[in-house]
């Protein structure tokens, strides 16, 4: 297994810095290890749907999970505001670094990762090759 560790800095895309960097690194089948940090902006697809919520306004990241392919990211986040309530969902495009976003990534190569439509879920979902 290697691992990475990365900084993300102020204004920077979550999601974004997520695609360039596993596509810079050709991560094949990545995975989230940890991550803290901070957002000025969230833009969270809430739970078992289609609904996506943007909120413009200081949030800590609490919990960051998920994985990364060459074919894209899918990950989820928690979020808590300044008193402490907390939201969590799909990370979407437009999860903007208000401080930083300290994060550790894990890749191994026993798996390769990709992701193709699933007509029951309606989603691109991911397929373990190994």
């Amino acid at each position: 297994m290697k691992t990475y560790a990365i900084r993300l800095k102020p204004n920077q895309d979550l999601k974004e810095e997520l695609n360039k960097f596993s596509m810079s690194n050709k991560i094949s089948a990545g995975f989230i290890l940890t991550c803290v940090g901070s957002l000025k902006k969230a833009n969270v697809r809430l739970g078992c749907g289609n609904l996506t919520k943007i909120f413009d306004k200081e949030f800590e990241i609490v919990s960051l999970v998920g994985t990364l392919s060459l074919d894209g990211v899918h990950i989820h986040i928690s979020l808590s505001d300044d008193e402490g309530n907390t939201i969590g969902g799909h990370l979407m495009k437009g999860c903007i670094i208000h401080t930083t976003a300290e994060i550790v990534i894990a890749e191994t190569d026993e798996y390769s990762f990709s992701r193709e439509f699933d007509e029951q879920t309606g989603f691109k979902e991911l397929k373990i090759n190994q």
